[in-house]
């Protein structure tokens, strides 16, 4: 926020509901896709603001392309760091993460309070640290073990947070709870069949994907065949492409390269506006 805002950009970062100190239903039909772009338009709306650059990561990242295809009208660009944008898939999303078995970690999240139950048996900043440490092999527990279970939590501190960042994080977590982040999850099916009007429809705006190379987003699950073969510009015309060294939690592990990528993009969109 800090290096958009010193080359003059206002900088907004909302919470999405049940993260942070947003409020947090715990009804899972409170998180489709509907609701969460909704939040962001009602947020400009009260802001009074027409059109922004929107920025997202993870589930961020979600919300973030989904507003540039429900309401392309509010947004100049986008820029997403660790999830493409995927066209709506021909059947349910669960039918694509059946044959992964019941270790597979999003399998695990559709049962209301089963993966909350699991969760609190650690502290919150413990559940943090594994999910942090994940590597590409750590997405599915063996038969019978819960994903939280399985995570082991890296044995060195890592570099790109500090214990009072990681506590303010768990600080959060605590008040607000896990069920929120998850119920995100559960309501895949739902967003499947909310966004039949809009299937085949593609990205319109200008376009940035900041990924990393290291990534288990981008590594897992045909993601970066799906990049590099031309599918995902298919989807999104106007798109700009970096893969950078680092994990999934880019902004915080290469915070300076990411403020570079993301300020480059910038800076091309107003030189594009200046007239010539």
């Amino acid at each position: 926020m800090a290096a958009v805002a010193a080359r003059g950009f206002r900088a907004l970062a909302p919470d999405l509901r049940g993260f942070g100190d947003s409020s947090a239903p715990a009804e899972p039909a409170a998180y489709t896709i509907l609701h969460v772009v909704g939040d962001v338009v009602a947020l400009l709306d009260h802001l009074r603001l027409p059109k922004v650059v929107v920025v997202g990561h993870d589930l961020g990242a979600q919300a973030a392309w989904h507003l540039c295809l429900f309401r392309p009208d509010r947004v100049r660009a986008v820029v997403a760091l660790g999830v493409p944008f995927f066209p709506r898939s021909p059947g349910p999303v669960s039918e694509m993460f059946a044959a992964r078995g019941d270790g597979f970690y999003i399998t695990q999240y559709q049962e209301p309070g089963r993966t909350e139950r699991a969760f609190n048996r650690y502290a919150a900043a413990t559940v943090l640290k594994k999910f942090y440490s994940i590597k590409l092999d750590d997405l599915t527990a063996p038969p019978g073990v819960e994903i939280i279970d399985f995570l082991e939590s890296s044995s060195s501190p890592l570099p790109w947070i500090t214990e009072e960042e990681l506590g303010q994080y768990a600080e959060k977590f605590q008040k607000s709870g896990f069920t929120g982040p998850l119920n995100y999850y559960r309501m895949m099916d739902t967003n499947w069949m909310l966004t039949a009007p809009w299937h085949g429809a593609k990205i319109t705006v200008p376009a940035k994907f900041i990924g990393g190379e290291k990534d288990t987003g981008v590594q897992s699950f045909g993601i970066k065949h799906y990049i590099e073969s031309g599918a995902f510009k298919f989807s999104v015309p106007d798109l700009e492409v970096a893969i950078i060294e680092g994990h999934h939690y880019l902004q915080q592990e290469q915070a300076e390269r990411v403020n570079s990528e993301i300020l480059s993009f910038l800076d091309k969109l107003s030189g594009e506006e200046t007239p010539k």
